[in-house]
């Protein structure tokens, strides 16, 4: 049976992590508060850490939207400087071994 030819990888999905991980978040404080006035009954029943997790989820949310923000800013540096540099590589490219325009230089 004949291999089937590799295909490159598709470039990576783009997503606004910050607005998923924010959403994350923002669930896991309304079930902290949601679940905040039954503490006493699910104490009474083996469940009274519940509404401690949905904190502890909430609080490492909170650093998750910090690293997902820090991640997206760089990322964008990045983006800039390639940008950047690819401008004043075309520039160079664009002006004469003088450093005059080609279209303005007289010979």
């Amino acid at each position: 049976m004949p291999k089937t030819p590799l295909h490159p990888s598709p470039p990576p999905l783009e997503a606004n992590d910050v607005a998923i991980v924010g959403g994350g978040t923002v669930l896991w404080f309304i079930a902290f508060l949601a679940l905040l006035p039954f503490q006493g009954s699910l104490s009474a029943h083996g469940h009274g850490t519940w509404p401690w997790i949905c904190l502890s989820g909430g609080l490492l949310g909170l650093i998750g939207l910090w690293y997902c923000r820090a991640r997206r800013d760089a990322i964008a540096r990045g983006r800039a400087a390639e940008a950047a540099e690819a401008a004043a590589h075309t520039a160079e490219r664009t002006t004469g071994d003088d450093g005059q325009d080609p279209a303005t230089r007289s010979d």
